[in-house]
C-alpha cells in the first residue's frame, strides 16, 4: 500500500531542485531545454549565458535550505526542518533514525550500537521499528563509518540488506516495486549520530525511481548540514540541562515551615530555547517568629544569569539574618549587585516580613512586579508599592510599606514570566491573575500555586517562573508572653517566676523547671552587658519557644569552664536541656533563644 504524501499547504518547496528523470527515463518538463522566440529553441550563446543564472540560483538554493535547518537549537525542530527541506524537493519521503541512547557529543562517543527512530516525514515506514543494533561487522556500521568524498549509499528497496537493517525486512516488503531508497549518514564533530533514508516511488506509469548522481549530492550536502545542526542541538540540550541544574540546585529544594504561616512554592524553568534564567525564591525564618519572604529574578538567561542569582540569594540570607528591615536588605543587595563589577547584571526582587504575632507584613518592592495580597474576605489586590529601580542601578532609595497580615489572608510572590508572555502584555496578566485569585483565602498554598499557574495559556511560555505563596494562620495574643526587664541583679529571680506563671497558665506543668532553669541563666548573661530593658518572650505553638534579647551586639560562645570557675556554665546548661537553641544578632543588639517540645519525655 502506497503512503500517503501531502506537502505542507500554501508552501513551495524548501529546495527547489529540479527533479532529474530516471536512468534511463525521457526528459521531464524541469529539464526541457526553452523554447526561443521564433524558432522555439535556444541558441547556444543564450544556453551558456543561462548556466550562471542557474547555478547561482540552485546555490542559494542550498544555502536557504542549510540556514533552515540550523534554524533551531532544539533536536526535534531541528529533524522537522531536514525533513522539510528534503520533502518533497528531493524525495518523496524520509525516515531519520538517531543513535540511542543520545550521546555526549562534548567528547568522543565512540560507535553506535543501536540507532531508533526519532523523526519521519510523508510516510509510516520506521515508526514501528524500534531499536535498530548496529552490530560489528555490518553493513549498518559500515555506512555509519561512510563520509565524502564516499558519498550515500543507493539501495534498492526489496534487496537492500542495509535497508533491512535499519528498517526491518516486514516494513520494506510494503514497499512497491521500483521504491528507490537512499541512506546517508549523519556526522557530527567527533562521531556518527545516525542515518537518513529517503524514499522515492515510482511513477504512476510504473517506471522503477531512482536518484541520480545530483540528486545524491544534493542530499549528501544537506545531511552533512543536518548531522552537524543535529551535533550542535544535543550539545545546546547538554549546556541547557547542565545550566538548569546549577540554578535548582541554587534554589531550596524545600521550605522552612515557621509556626503560624503555610508555605509553598514553584519554579518552572524556561523553554529551551529561552535559556536558563535567574529567578529565585527563598523563606528565612527570623527572631520573634517572623519569617522573610523573597522572590526576584535576574535580568537576562546565561549561566551568568544562574551566578549572579546565587550570589544576591546568598547575601540576602546573610542579610536577612541581621534582622534589617526590608529597604534596608534591598539597599545592601543593591550594593552587592555593583560590587560584581561592570558586566553585572540587574535584577529585581521584593522582600517581605511576616509577623504571625503581630498579623502584620512589611514589604519593600526593586522594580519588581507587584505581589497579590487575598484578604479573608477573598478579596484579591495588586499591592500599590513603591517601586523602586532594580539592584545594581546604584543610588536609589528604596521604601518599605506595613500592612495588615490577618489570619486566613495569604500573599502570593511571582516572576514575570508568570504574568507576561509573547502575547500576552504584562498589565493583562496581573489583572488576570489577581481575578483568577479573587475568593482563594482559603485555599491551602499548594492550591494557591495551581490556581495562580493556571491563568498560563498553552505553548506560550519562554521566561522562567518562581512562586512564593504564604497563607498566614497568625500566632493568637493568648499563646505569647512577652516582659520588658529592667538590667538589675534580682531580674533573673522575677523572670524565672515569670516564666513559671506562663507555663502554668498553659498548662505546661512539666515544662516548668527546666524552663525556669534556661531562663534564669539567658536573663543572667543578658543583664550583664545590657544598658536597656532587657525582654523576655515566650511563644506556644506546636512547641515552646523563648527568646532573651538585649542592646549588645556581642554573640555568646559556649565554652569549657574551669572546676574552681563560678562563671561559663549558663550556655551549657542551655545546649543540655533544650531540644534546639541560638543567638541571632540584631540591628540593635542580639537575641538568645531555646526551644523545647510540649510532649511529655524526650
Amino acid at each position: 500500500m502506497r503512503d500517503h504524501l501531502e506537502p505542507l499547504a500554501g508552501q513551495p518547496p524548501a529546495v527547489p531542485v529540479q527533479r532529474h528523470p530516471p536512468p534511463g527515463g525521457g526528459a521531464s518538463e524541469a529539464s526541457a531545454p526553452s523554447a526561443g522566440p521564433a524558432s522555439g529553441e535556444a541558441s547556444a550563446g543564450e544556453a551558456s549565458a543561462g548556466v550562471p543564472q542557474r547555478l547561482a540560483e540552485r546555490l542559494a538554493a542550498l544555502d536557504r535550505a542549510a540556514r533552515r535547518i540550523n534554524s533551531s537549537l532544539d533536536l526535534t525542530a531541528t529533524l522537522r526542518n531536514l525533513g522539510r527541506v528534503l520533502v518533497p524537493a528531493v524525495a518523496d519521503a524520509l525516515v531519520v533514525l538517531v543513535r540511542d541512547p543520545l550521546p555526549d557529543v562534548e567528547r568522543d562517543p565512540g560507535p553506535p550500537r543501536a540507532l531508533l527512530v526519532r523523526h519521519t516525514c510523508g510516510t509510516r515506514l520506521g515508526r514501528r521499528a524500534g531499536l535498530r543494533p548496529v552490530l560489528p561487522g555490518s553493513l549498518l556500521e559500515r555506512a555509519l563509518a561512510r563520509r565524502a568524498p564516499n558519498g550515500p549509499t543507493v539501495l534498492d528497496g526489496r534487496r537492500g540488506g542495509l535497508a533491512a537493517e535499519l528498517l526491518g525486512a516486514r516494513a520494506l516488503g510494503r514497499l512497491p516495486a521500483g521504491t528507490a531508497l537512499l541512506a546517508l549518514p549523519l556526522h557530527g564533530r567527533q562521531a556518527a549520530l545516525g542515518m537518513l533514508l529517503l524514499v522515492r516511488r515510482p511513477p504512476a506509469d510504473g517506471a522503477p525511481a531512482g536518484f541520480d548522481p545530483a540528486d545524491a549530492a544534493t542530499a549528501a550536502h544537506l545531511a552533512t548540514h543536518g548531522g552537524l545542526a543535529v551535533d550542535t542541538a544535543l550539545r545546546y540540550t547538554r549546556e541547557w540541562e547542565i545550566a538548569d541544574q546549577l540554578q535548582r540546585s541554587m534554589l531550596p529544594a524545600h521550605l522552612p515551615q515557621p509556626h503560624g504561616v503555610r508555605l509553598a512554592h514553584r519554579y518552572l524553568p524556561g523553554e529551551r530555547g529561552a535559556q536558563v534564567g535567574g529567578d529565585w525564591y527563598d523563606s528565612i525564618p527570623l527572631p520573634g517568629n517572623r519569617v522573610a519572604l523573597i522572590t526576584g529574578d535576574v535580568m537576562g538567561h546565561s549561566l551568568t544569569s544562574a551566578a549572579v542569582m546565587g550570589q544576591l540569594r546568598t547575601s540576602a540570607q546573610t542579610l536577612a539574618g541581621l534582622d534589617l528591615p526590608p529597604h534596608e536588605v534591598l539597599y545592601h543587595l543593591d550594593e552587592q549587585a555593583q560590587r560584581l563589577g561592570r558586566e553585572h547584571h540587574l535584577a529585581t526582587c521584593v522582600y517581605a516580613v511576616y509577623d504571625p504575632i503581630a498579623g502584620r507584613v512589611r514589604i519593600a518592592n526593586a522594580g519588581h512586579v507587584p505581589p497579590v495580597l487575598i484578604g479573608p474576605d477573598g478579596r484579591s489586590e495588586l499591592l500599590d508599592l513603591p517601586s523602586g529601580a532594580p539592584i545594581g542601578v546604584g543610588g536609589v532609595d528604596f521604601a518599605s510599606v506595613e500592612l495588615p497580615a490577618p489570619p486566613g489572608s495569604a500573599l502570593l510572590l511571582f516572576t514575570d514570566g508568570l504574568v507576561e508572555t509573547r502575547r500576552r502584555p504584562l498589565g493583562t496578566g496581573l489583572e488576570l491573575l489577581r481575578a483568577r485569585l479573587a475568593g482563594g483565602n482559603r485555599l491551602d498554598p499548594e492550591q494557591l500555586c495551581q490556581e495562580a499557574l493556571r491563568i498560563l495559556p498553552p505553548g506560550d511560555r519562554a521566561d522562567d517562573i518562581a512562586l512564593l505563596a504564604a497563607a498566614f494562620d497568625g500566632i493568637p495574643a493568648e499563646d505569647v508572653a512577652h516582659w520588658h526587664l529592667q538590667p538589675r541583679h534580682e531580674t533573673p529571680g522575677r523572670a524565672r517566676r515569670l516564666a513559671g506563671h506562663a507555663l502554668r497558665r498553659w498548662g505546661l506543668d512539666h515544662l516548668v523547671e527546666n524552663c525556669e532553669l534556661m531562663v534564669s541563666e539567658l536573663v543572667t548573661n543578658a543583664i550583664q552587658h545590657a544598658t536597656r530593658p532587657v525582654t523576655l518572650r515566650l511563644v506556644r505553638t506546636s512547641l515552646l519557644r523563648c527568646e532573651v534579647g538585649d542592646d549588645s551586639p556581642a554573640l555568646p560562645r559556649t565554652r569549657r569552664a574551669g572546676p574552681e570557675e563560678e562563671r561559663g556554665r549558663g550556655l551549657q546548661i542551655v545546649a543540655r536541656y533544650a531540644d534546639r537553641w541560638g543567638a541571632t544578632r540584631l540591628g540593635a543588639g542580639k537575641v538568645v533563644w531555646f526551644e523545647q517540645r510540649l510532649e511529655r519525655g524526650r
